[in-house]
């Protein structure tokens, strides 16, 4: 039996060009066996909306040279690695105080901020998103992603790009120079890689109220024709 499943995937397999099903087997990670199709979805939405924030950040440090000056870095790659880093292992950022999330995105955009706004900013988005995925970067069978917390940080993206954009310092000029819309051009790119972050976030917020809803579907469907529930 285990000879003719071998030779029925080798022969059906072998017509399908460079993905086939063996392939994508030998590619993938042990790890993802241990994740449904909404758990992967979910951990490649954190990957990419965390990848967005690096790039948004390199992008501020450009347009925001000074801040770069008060990180203490000369490179703002050097800058960006900190505060990956810190995202990442969920550690503090020094200048934040041991802030985090939506107390460190208000401290980093207030006017008693002195401190590299741009690796505050940038730190406090990346907690608050994974604060609201329960503390995970990569989520398995075994976890639980609340869809509330991840729909309301996708409107903390909206409010983030607002105040980005609006608010200014005692001397009438942006906190961080951004988006910028004059004569001489336009440059809307921040705006459009917070839009990407947001529509992931909503995406899956969509997935996982489909996932938890199909569950209470089954139990009451379970209820209803009176079978019994699958314990293994």
């Amino acid at each position: 039996m285990l000879v003719g499943l071998s030779t029925f995937l080798v022969s059906g397999c072998s017509h399908q060009d460079g993905n086939d099903l063996l392939t994508q087997l030998r590619e993938g990670k042990p790890q993802e066996f241990l994740q449904t199709s909404v758990d992967r979805m979910a951990t490649l939405t954190m990957r990419d909306n965390l990848d967005s924030l690096y790039l948004l950040m390199s992008k501020l440090y450009l347009r925001n040279p000074d801040e770069l000056k008060k990180s203490g870095f000369l490179d703002a790659r050097i800058a960006g690695k900190q505060v990956r880093m810190a995202i990442e292992q969920q550690q503090p950022l020094p200048t934040l105080g041991g802030k985090k999330d939506l107390a460190a995105l208000r401290f980093a955009m207030s006017p008693e901020f002195l401190g590299d706004r741009v690796g505050a900013f940038i730190y406090a988005v990346g907690s608050m998103l994974v604060t609201a995925h329960g503390n995970r970067l990569e989520f398995y069978m075994t976890d639980a992603i609340n869809p509330t917390f991840v729909s309301n940080a996708a409107r903390n993206i909206e409010i983030a790009t607002w105040i980005l954009s609006q608010r200014q310092n005692k001397n009438g000029e942006p906190m961080l120079f951004s988006n910028e819309i004059s004569e001489e051009g336009s440059n809307l790119s921040f705006a459009v890689e917070f839009g990407k972050i947001v529509a992931r976030l909503d995406l899956l917020t969509q997935m996982l109220d489909e996932r938890y809803r199909r569950i209470g579907l089954n139990y009451a469907q379970s209820l209803l024709f009176l079978n019994f529930l699958p314990v293994q």
